[in-house]
């Protein structure tokens, strides 16, 4: 008999999030390996929930934020940092007990996180249409003293996810009204150049494999479907395109497995294997929920996290999906 293919992807846990209102949107999620959590960020509750990742208990709820969007956890220094958009706030929080410790003042709309660990800086988008103005900033935050130490302009509307090269000063970094890839000197704080896509639009996820230089760019070309446009980071030049479904906000590449995760609004991860830098195969497409659009790959863990809001009789959840397959 044939050998079978395994599922890239097996759902083993599903966490429940707590009291969660309807709401359309649940947005980037945190792990912190060394003290076994995870941090999620729904939305309709405007808080950071946090639970324990091995039995998916409740453990703490981080309240009375505007708009969560994304959380960072820094384990050396055992401290939170959540990006809270509708004041335009880095909030900084104790990862012992939950308090407050400061916060880092930023325009308004602030969204996307990228952080350097080399630097311990955190790169956060905001600025731009959100807070009235034609332009948006990238800031760079000092994750050690919570000092604000500079910006990036970028001149458009809305900025989306970045990714970060940690053999250069380049920073990638979506800019989906215009359905280009600015690149970005986060040494001299300018834009270097901007790369147009001919082979998708609305560009709103990014993942990188540095090693093989290939930038992925995840396209909501409509609501049902998208692409992941593969560009060569050495020339700018798109290489392919592979077809994903619609309300793609989150895409990994996992240089273990030489993978690439798209997490779909449309309710499905797709999984694509790489056989060479320039061609890429679908290894399967695994379920999950209508606009469970945000993920977070932890490599080290073999683990998938899909952050799933609560919409009709769909309560909050994580759903936590082992790797596996290659």
């Amino acid at each position: 008999g044939q050998a079978q293919t395994p599922e890239p992807l097996k759902l083993i846990q599903t966490i429940e999030m707590q009291d969660v209102p309807v709401g359309p949107y649940t947005d980037h999620l945190a792990v912190d390996v060394k003290g076994q959590r995870i941090f999620a960020t729904p939305q309709a509750r405007k808080s950071v929930q946090v639970f324990d990742l091995n039995s998916g208990r409740f453990l703490h709820e981080i309240a009375g934020l505007g708009n969560p969007h994304a959380v960072l956890y820094r384990d050396d220094l055992e401290r939170i940092y959540v990006i809270d958009g509708e004041p335009g706030l880095v909030r900084i929080y104790d990862g012992r007990d939950y308090h407050s410790l400061q916060t880092v003042s930023l325009l308004a709309d602030a969204d996307a996180l990228g952080y350097d660990p080399a630097t311990k800086l955190a790169y956060v988008t905001n600025g731009g249409r959100g807070a009235k103005l034609d332009y948006t900033m990238l800031s760079a935050v000092d994750t050690g003293t919570g000092e604000h130490i500079g910006d990036i302009k970028v001149a458009t509307g809305v900025l989306e996810a970045l990714a970060i090269e940690s053999s250069t000063s380049k920073i990638y970094i979506n800019l989906p009204r215009d359905n280009q890839v600015a690149v970005l000197d986060r040494d001299k704080r300018t834009v270097i150049t901007t790369w147009p896509l001919t082979r998708g639009k609305k560009n709103m996820a990014i993942a990188l494999d540095e090693g093989r230089h290939r930038l992925f760019v995840g396209c909501r070309n409509s609501d049902m479907s998208g692409t992941i446009v593969v560009i060569d980071t050495q020339t700018g030049k798109e290489i392919d395109s592979l077809p994903i479904g619609g309300w793609v906000d989150y895409l990994a590449w996992d240089p273990f497995s030489n993978r690439i995760y798209a997490s779909c609004g449309t309710g499905y991860v797709y999984v694509f294997q790489a056989r060479d830098p320039d061609h890429y195969d679908l290894a399967g497409k695994v379920e999950t929920a209508v606009m469970a659009k945000t993920a977070l790959l932890v490599p080290e863990l073999h683990r998938l996290f899909v952050a799933v809001p609560h919409i009709g009789g769909t309560s909050a959840k994580i759903l936590v999906f082992q790797t596996q397959g290659y």
